[in-house]
């Protein structure tokens, strides 16, 4: 008997975000095989987002693009960005989920950065080379990110993007309750 199979296309090659949209969906959907593979699609906003708006239309270009190239069951997009909000600057990423004629939009928790950081980021850097410096790490956006680094390990960008995936598929697991 052959297993039903769902097919995600994620929006980066990055293994962080390609692990992270596996592992959501296993957990949704256990009784399934899930079949995930990255491409690269453009965001269409600068490569360092840093507003809240810019990196929500990052996730949400990525998604439309995938969906434009590829047939899958489920596309998703995280895109990482940097606001400075009423209690300092943060890093948080958007997801974008798309399925059949739906898309739905969650945001991942957030990690407080430290001031030095976000000054390189508005002076042109992109967080993972500032944090790289920083820690004196090689590639960490395609590891444990800031978030590792920041958390001393206690939470990772991937634990944070396969929370925020799960809470964004609420609308797409209730249609009949969203609407």
């Amino acid at each position: 008997m052959q297993q039903n199979i769902i097919k995600i296309i994620v929006g980066s090659k990055n293994p962080v975000k390609i692990n992270a949209a596996a592992k959501a969906m296993a957990q949704l959907f256990p009784e399934y095989e899930i079949q995930t593979q990255g491409m690269d699609a453009p965001s269409g906003v600068p490569a360092q987002p840093m507003t809240d708006s810019d990196t929500r239309q990052g996730a949400i270009n990525r998604v439309n693009y995938c969906q434009q190239q590829v047939e899958a069951d489920y596309y998703f997009a995280m895109e990482g960005g940097v606001d400075c909000f009423d209690f300092g600057p943060a890093t948080f990423a958007y997801i974008a989920i798309g399925h059949k004629d739906q898309l739905a939009i969650g945001r991942s928790a957030i990690l407080p950065l430290p001031m030095q950081v976000y000054r390189a980021l508005k002076a042109g850097e992109e967080l993972g080379h500032v944090m790289d410096r920083l820690f004196n790490t090689v590639n960490i956006k395609q590891k444990g990110g800031a978030i590792g680094l920041l958390t001393h390990g206690h939470a990772t960008r991937e634990s944070n993007y396969t929370q925020a995936i799960i809470l964004a598929m609420a609308p797409l697991l209730n249609p009949d309750i969203y609407g």
